[in-house]
């Protein structure tokens, strides 16, 4: 992208317009074109400033955040990022907001805004910058996309079996999506699947739920001390690590606070490090579409411990930085598009 990144602010909190623009204002590659109180002056904004990303508040006068992305999505497609409270509400409306084609989110602080906002500088400036970089997705039906049916699962064939087998998969920004089509297009009776997806606390719950209800296997967040079967996907808690555990010939999940590694909490490093550990060539991995480095390292170490690797590709990751840089080291024995990640994982955890 030629020159600064344009940015236009919306927000009804002229406080969060205020510290968004003095906090973007300071990175040299960006540049606030603008901003607006409501959707309807962000309308004319977007006509007259032609920003290159928007920042989107979620509750808004006038006209809420997601009736106004949807508009966006059908007129004018562009990168979104969304600025939600971190609060269980929030969570769902963010997840829908993804669902329609916005590209990451940022969550807004329910308590000490000013001291809370300022602390996420760093994340809001990266995931802006991403979101620039990042392949707009524009969802066929943007009028309900909370209420998609179950997705026809992929027909597990010949040959296939669970038994020892375990899946793991790691994602970032844009792996809301990416994991839906990956989890709904899984027969009910695939090994089990532990799943790390970047996302704060209350958002997995939301999204484990959401899943659930599309999809074929049952999904739900992970438990400490859960045994792990299979027709069942555990999404590492937002702010807790998941680990693979094994006693005996039985699975189970280890799920516990801890420092951030490699920038995150849950991190996909260290799933993936714990699969190679405990499952070896009985594993298979899959890391997608999301910025940075996080599970390059970890998908490493599944692979040179035998198991089966495999990576979303260029043309279809909503940003392509985990998957590019676990590509890059040598981690990633098969590269696909996202719509045939589901026949590789259930290729590779079958006995044939």
């Amino acid at each position: 992208m030629a020159g600064k990144i344009r940015v236009l602010i919306v927000d009804d909190s002229a406080l969060i317009r205020q510290m968004l623009t003095a906090m973007l204002s300071e990175d040299p590659e960006l540049e606030v074109v603008g901003s607006a109180s409501d959707p309807l002056i962000a309308r004319e904004r977007i006509k007259e400033l032609n920003p290159d990303v928007i920042t989107l508040d979620v509750e808004m006068p006038r006209m809420d955040g997601i009736s106004f992305l949807r508009k966006i999505m059908k007129l004018r497609p562009m990168p979104v990022v969304m600025v939600s409270t971190l609060t269980q509400k929030g969570a769902e409306v963010t997840l829908e907001a993804l669902e329609i084609g916005a590209v990451d989110f940022v969550g807004k602080p329910t308590i000490d805004m000013q001291q809370g906002m300022a602390g996420k500088k760093e994340e809001i400036i990266s995931k802006v910058k991403a979101a620039a970089r990042a392949r707009v997705r524009v969802p066929a039906d943007l009028n309900s996309p909370a209420q998609r049916p179950k997705v026809l699962a992929v027909p597990a064939g010949p040959g296939f079996r669970t038994t020892d087998r375990i899946v793991a998969i790691g994602a970032s920004t844009g792996g809301v999506e990416a994991l839906r089509e990956v989890i709904c297009a899984l027969p009910a009776d695939c090994p089990p699947i532990l799943i790390t997806q970047h996302m704060p606390v209350k958002f997995t719950e939301s999204f484990a739920k959401r899943l659930d209800s599309m999809a074929a296997l049952a999904v739900s967040e992970a438990r400490d001390g859960e045994r792990a079967v299979p027709g069942h996907v555990y999404i590492a808690p937002g702010g807790q690590h998941l680990e693979l555990v094994r006693s005996g010939g039985t699975y189970g999940c280890k799920v516990y606070d801890g420092p951030l590694v490699s920038g995150h909490r849950p991190s996909v490093d260290v799933l993936f490090r714990s699969v190679a550990a405990q499952a070896g060539p009985n594993a298979v991995g899959a890391i997608l579409t999301g910025m940075g480095r996080d599970g390059a390292e970890g998908l490493m170490a599944m692979r040179e411990a035998g198991a089966m690797t495999l990576g979303q590709d260029e043309s279809t990751a909503l940003v392509y930085g985990m998957p590019r840089v676990a590509k890059e080291i040598g981690a990633v024995q098969v590269e696909l598009p996202l719509s045939r990640i589901a026949e590789g994982i259930l290729k590779h955890s079958s006995g044939g």
